[in-house]
């Protein structure tokens, strides 16, 4: 009887690991996601410093123009430091609305991450017993398959016990009429 379930079971053992595969390259897909999510916000930091270092690199290089223009042309030291103290104050404006951004940004991004967080939790938890209750009807199904296959070859077993008795039969009342036209 295993000559005919051998091939079934080895079907649903086939289709049960083929839905168990997709089940975990969509979990490591879910997880990949949240990992690129996690890289971004872990690079606002970097980003921040960067461009902050861009601003200040600006900053630092425009003083450097006043102090060669106060230094080369003479007389205009109350009109440079009075240009220092503006734009002083705009890069600290900017600055500071810089910091604000990035932290404003910051925020909703991790708020963003966190509701896409607890939503793929929701589905992998929803799917994870979705495929769980599939598995249960797919073993269930397996096991109805199985148990059918083998009254299918009970079946054919025992249709071909009769025609070999009925082949048997033949052959003596063959073998009968055969003595009979010779004696």
């Amino acid at each position: 009887m295993t000559e005919y379930t051998t091939p079934v079971t080895t079907a649903f053992q086939m289709q049960r690991q083929s839905i168990e595969q997709s089940q975990k390259v969509f979990e490591q897909s879910v997880a990949f996601q949240k990992n690129v999510t996690d890289a971004v916000v872990d690079s606002l930091d970097s980003q921040e410093s960067a461009q902050r270092r861009g601003v200040e690199l600006a900053q630092t290089a425009f003083h450097s123009y006043l102090d060669t223009v106060e230094a080369t042309v003479p007389g205009v030291t109350p009109t440079v430091e009075e240009v220092r103290a503006t734009v002083d104050e705009q890069y600290e404006f900017l600055l500071e609305n810089h910091a604000e951004t990035f932290e404003n940004v910051e925020a909703e991004l991790v708020e963003q991450t966190d509701a896409y967080d607890e939503l793929t939790e929701d589905v992998l938890t929803a799917m994870n017993e979705q495929v769980g209750l599939l598995v249960e009807a797919h073993e269930d199904l397996e096991a109805q398959s199985v148990e059918a296959a083998e009254q299918w070859g009970e079946q054919i077993e025992e249709l071909q016990d009769q025609v070999e008795e009925v082949q048997d039969q033949v052959r003596e009342v063959q073998e009968q009429a055969a003595d009979a036209v010779e004696a």
